[in-house]
C-alpha cells in the first residue's frame, strides 16, 4: 500500500486512515487532512520562497494558490492512483467519490499529514515535493503567474479608488462532505452584484468575482 506514495510507513495505520472516508466511518482522513493542509502550503512556500530569491510576496502566494488548489491536488492523487485505494461507504462508492476532485484533493493533504506523523518533517517534505515538481516546473516566470479573480478585482477598485467588495454567503447545498456554497459579490460603485457556486466559500467566492470583473469590464451596451 504504502508504495503509491513513495514512503514506506511504520505505522500502516496511519495511511489507512487517510485513505478512509467519513463515510466509511471512523478512523477517518478529516482531522489528518487539517493537518496535510498546514504542511502542503508549508512545504509549497519554502520550495518557491528558495526557487525565486527575487520575487515578491504577492507573487509567491499566487503560486502557492496555483500549485496547492484543490484541481492540482486531485491531479496528484491520480498520478499516485489513490481513487482506486479509497475506502468508501456504499454510497460515496455508487455516486463516484473515487473520481471526485474535493475528495482526492483531501486524501493527499491526509496523505501528508500522515507520512508526517509517521517519520517528520523532513521525510514528509522529500517524499511530498517531488509530486509537485511537475507542476512548479511548468509554471510560468514569476511575474506572469496570473492572479485570482479576487486580487485583480480588488486591485480594479482600487486603481480607481472605489469602495472594496462585500462577499457573502448565500446558501449551502449538498451532502456534508459534498456541498456546493452559493455567494454574492457587492459592487458600491458601480452598483453591481455578482453569484457565484463552488464546492468551497472560496472557490464560490472566485466565481462571483470573476463575473464582476467581466461586467465591469465590458462596456454597456455592447457583446461581452
Amino acid at each position: 500500500m504504502s508504495d503509491c506514495v513513495s514512503h514506506r510507513f511504520t505505522r500502516p495505520e496511519l495511511l489507512q486512515q487517510a485513505l478512509t472516508h467519513r463515510s466509511a466511518g471512523a478512523p477517518h482522513y478529516e482531522r489528518l487532512e487539517f493537518l496535510g493542509d498546514a504542511l502542503v502550503n508549508l512545504i509549497i512556500a519554502e520550495a518557491l520562497f528558495q526557487r525565486w530569491p527575487q520575487v515578491d510576496e504577492g507573487a509567491l502566494t499566487r503560486a502557492r494558490a496555483e500549485l496547492v488548489r484543490e484541481s492540482s491536488l486531485a491531479a496528484i492523487a491520480r498520478s499516485l492512483d489513490l481513487g482506486a485505494r479509497l475506502t468508501l461507504g456504499p454510497g460515496e462508492m455508487k455516486s463516484g467519490g473515487h473520481r471526485r476532485d474535493s475528495i482526492l484533493a483531501d486524501v493527499v493533504e491526509a496523505i501528508v499529514a500522515a507520512i508526517y506523523l509517521d517519520a517528520g518533517f523532513e521525510t514528509c517534505r522529500l517524499t511530498v515535493l517531488p509530486w509537485f515538481e511537475p507542476a512548479m516546473a511548468a509554471m510560468p516566470p514569476p511575474h506572469k503567474v496570473g492572479k485570482d479573480a479576487k486580487t485583480r478585482l480588488q486591485e480594479w477598485l482600487q486603481g480607481r479608488q472605489k469602495p472594496l467588495p462585500v462577499y457573502a454567503l448565500l446558501s449551502e447545498s449538498g451532502e456534508e462532505h459534498a456541498k456546493t456554497f452559493h455567494v454574492s459579490c457587492e459592487l458600491a460603485e458601480p452598483p453591481l452584484r455578482a453569484e457565484g457556486a463552488g464546492t468551497s466559500r472560496r472557490a464560490a467566492e472566485q466565481a462571483a468575482a470573476e463575473l464582476a470583473l467581466e461586467r465591469i469590464e465590458t462596456p454597456r451596451g455592447k457583446p461581452g
